[in-house]
């Protein structure tokens, strides 16, 4: 245990911010600016797709993040085991922010103020003996941020509860998918920078179990609910639902007309940094809708220094309730040892996994075509799962004949996937047709010495995909 707790109590103490403050501030004027361009480009376009009704019509008139520049603390300095240095930092922006929003049959209103507050990791790697000493920066939330707006002309919307909600949530969602771990913002310092020593593996794998809960019983409920309560007498239907950072979410089972349920129900989760939060939220599956009974929050760190178990007080609407929670959890390594991922498959249960597949996309080259037909994106497929990179598309300045891509794909490897693993197959694709492709056999990867395969793939016609495809096992950390 006693490498697994240097791990967690590893720190190199909190340092004074008082100069990157200083930085910010100066910067602040150009922040706003790109900040704005960012929020227009990346933010205005996902209303329409992900805001319902009129809201799904709503644009920036006015977009202006104020004078305030955002404040820096606690500032902790650790060097990876992966040629980097990272710095985790407290942030918070209480922006005075000016900014207009309109749509059709939307009235006009706008958001004067913005809340905004998490903890920040920001990792520098790899480190090179050139200037600039370090090839890129990756920028990530540890966990999904808080996030406030106070709008003006509220009075004139009809449902401003639901536009805040509405608002916050595509700015979270966005924010999540793009710069909460395990998702990083890349930003290259060094144009040549190899993507492969840039990349920051996951840590591990958390193994959690949802063993009981007590004293649940159930929120304060609607009219309706009260009505159905007085035909029906209500105990409550529990479930949990399981989130660690920004991965996945994960459901227990519904446990039936219990104060007091268990579940003793497990769930492995990958793990990108140890101060991530476990977010346990209780539901009570109703007919007419289920109810919020609370959320239980811990971390990754917490729950493993408290010896693996940990009671939790269960919060409703930031109110403790007399329910709590007991959660026990194991933490694994990944270890690049072939006969650890084949031999531990055997013991899993069901749904857990034994290792993980990682596929990291670098760059295509040698790519044919007219420059303005070219709309190259690179698919990964194993078996049934499947992802896509981003598509690239000529701009001056682009070298969109040698595309960097620079994303990482994970696949948990369970039992089953193992049992008559598949060729991984990296494909080329130009807006959606395939035009070329090459599949790469497990085993010839499971027998490369660090079961790491990386290479430029032929694809066919010419062209290349500059691809890693690697495999780990998981060990009991100690």
């Amino acid at each position: 245990m006693a490498g697994l707790l240097n791990k967690l109590t590893a720190s190199g103490g909190a340092e004074s911010a008082d100069f990157l403050n200083d930085i910010v501030e100066q910067l602040w004027p150009n922040i706003n600016v790109a900040g704005c361009r960012m929020v227009k480009d990346i933010v205005e376009p996902m209303f329409s797709s992900m805001l319902p009704g009129p809201l799904a019509t709503l644009r920036f008139a006015k977009l202006d993040l104020g004078p305030v520049p955002l404040r820096i603390s606690e500032v902790d300095v650790h060097k990876t085991d992966h040629n980097g240095i990272k710095l985790d930092m407290d942030v918070i922006w209480e922006g005075k922010s000016d900014i207009d929003m309109i749509g059709n049959m939307v009235p006009k209103f706008g958001i004067e103020h913005i809340h905004l507050k998490g903890r920040l990791s920001i990792l520098l790697a790899p480190l090179t003996n050139v200037i600039p000493l370090i090839g890129a920066a990756q920028v990530a939330f540890i966990n999904p941020p808080e996030l406030k707006l106070d709008f003006t002309n509220a009075a004139n919307i009809a449902d401003c509860f639901l536009v805040d909600k509405a608002v916050r949530k595509v700015i979270l969602n966005i924010i999540s998918s793009m710069a909460v771990l395990p998702n990083r913002y890349l930003v290259k310092l060094d144009s040549n920078n190899d993507y492969f020593k840039t990349y920051l593996p996951h840590i591990g794998a958390l193994r959690l179990t949802i063993e009981r809960a007590v004293n649940i019983n159930g929120p304060k409920k609607s009219g309706a609910k009260r009505f159905l309560d007085k035909i029906v007498k209500d105990i409550p239907d529990c479930y949990c639902k399981v989130r660690v950072g920004a991965g996945e979410e994960w459901r227990t089972s519904t446990k039936k007309n219990d104060h007091n349920p268990e579940w003793n129900e497990t769930h492995d989760f990958l793990v990108a940094d140890h101060d991530q939060r476990v977010i346990i939220d209780v539901q009570d599956d109703d007919l007419v809708g289920d109810d919020d009974v609370g959320i239980a929050t811990t971390t990754v760190k917490d729950i493993l220094l408290g010896g693996g178990s940990q009671e939790l007080d269960i919060v409703h609407d930031g109110v403790p309730t007399d329910a709590k929670i007991t959660v026990h959890a194991n933490f694994f390594n990944f270890v690049d040892d072939a006969g650890v991922l084949t031999s531990t498959h055997s013991d899993a249960g069901e749904g857990q996994i034994v290792g993980l597949a990682t596929v990291l996309i670098a760059s295509a080259l040698g790519l044919q075509g007219q420059r303005d037909e070219l709309n190259p994106s690179i698919k990964v497929t194993w078996g049934a799962k499947e992802f896509r990179t981003a598509a690239k598309s000529y701009s001056p300045g682009t070298d969109i004949f040698n595309p960097s891509f620079d994303q990482a794909f994970q696949i948990p490897v369970t039992a089953d996937l193992l049992a008559n693993p598949s060729n991984f197959k990296i494909a080329l694709l130009n807006k959606n047709n395939e035009t070329g492709f090459v599949e790469i056999p497990f085993l010839d990867v499971l027998n490369t010495p660090g079961l790491i395969k990386e290479e430029s793939f032929d694809v066919g016609s010419g062209a290349m995909v500059r691809a890693s495809v690697s495999l780990r096992g998981l060990r009991l950390a100690h």
